[in-house]
């Protein structure tokens, strides 16, 4: 029983690999590999949410399939997406459109890829080392919330994208640069200390198990059917969530400081 949230595991290094192999197959000229490294991400995405509630309802918990766990994340949700980052959105870009532009972009890119990579592994040093950590800013009382995007959300930032194009790179250098500003947004959430919400008050087994499964199944059916809009829609939301909810919480706390100030 132990080895079965491990073979997910195994799915997410496999998958990781996978979209690495297919970037590099992209960079050589074949478009449609690139889609194909996004949809891995996504499938890598799902392994890495069954692995943990697997050995949670097995009771097969263990430090060895923590530590494989976070080795898995830094390979599929760091190395992948940075890599797929760099060659979709600015290796590809032609020589001949906006060379001054474009020769400009690509060191940029190589950085901020990189640096994309870097704060996905402090975010999950920061995950492995923390005791019930706290948000900067405090939800509602009783629900659990991870500090910092979680770096399979910020794979799946890049994912989602290269997905909704299907695999077409950019090819105009000015389009890179905004490229290049949602890279850096989505490194910045993964080791900002804001609240995203973590889903794990989620009980299939609840009180009302059908209606759980019911719109499980219809969120499945609108992913199948309008993959590139959905899962674009679903990651963007995610993440924007964290950041309506940092300013939410400053607007409250200025409201509250004013009232204070006032009595």
């Amino acid at each position: 029983m132990y080895v079965l949230p491990s073979l997910f595991t195994a799915g997410n290094i496999a998958a990781g690999f996978y979209a690495i192999t297919e970037s590099v197959r992209g960079a050589s000229g074949d478009v449609g590999a690139f889609n194909r490294a996004a949809l891995a991400i996504g499938f890598a995405v799902v392994f890495d949410g069954v692995d943990g509630r697997v050995a949670r309802m097995t009771r097969t918990t263990s430090d060895f399939g923590k530590e494989l766990d976070s080795l898995a994340d830094v390979v599929t949700f760091g190395v992948a997406p940075a890599l797929l980052a760099w060659v979709w959105g600015f290796r590809m870009l032609s020589p001949a459109y906006l060379p001054a532009v474009r020769n400009a972009v690509l060191p940029l890119g190589v950085v901020v890829c990189f640096l994309f990579l870097i704060c996905g592994a402090c975010r999950l040093a920061r995950f492995n080392i923390s005791v019930n950590p706290q948000p900067r800013n405090p939800g509602r009382p009783g629900r659990k919330y991870f500090v910092g995007m979680p770096i399979p959300a910020g794979a799946g930032v890049i994912a989602s994208v290269v997905h909704c194009f299907d695999g077409s790179p950019i090819s105009d250098p000015r389009v890179s640069i905004v490229w290049l500003l949602l890279i850096v947004g989505t490194g910045f959430l993964m080791v900002s200390s804001w609240r995203f919400w973590s889903g794990k008050e989620i009980d299939s087994n609840g009180r009302k198990p059908f209606q759980f499964f019911v719109w499980m199944a219809l969120l499945i059916a609108v992913i199948w059917r309008f993959s590139e809009e959905a899962l674009l829609a679903i990651a963007l939301a995610y993440m924007v969530s964290g950041v309506l909810a940092r300013l939410a919480y400053a607007w409250g706390r200025k409201r509250r400081l004013a009232a204070e100030v006032r009595q």
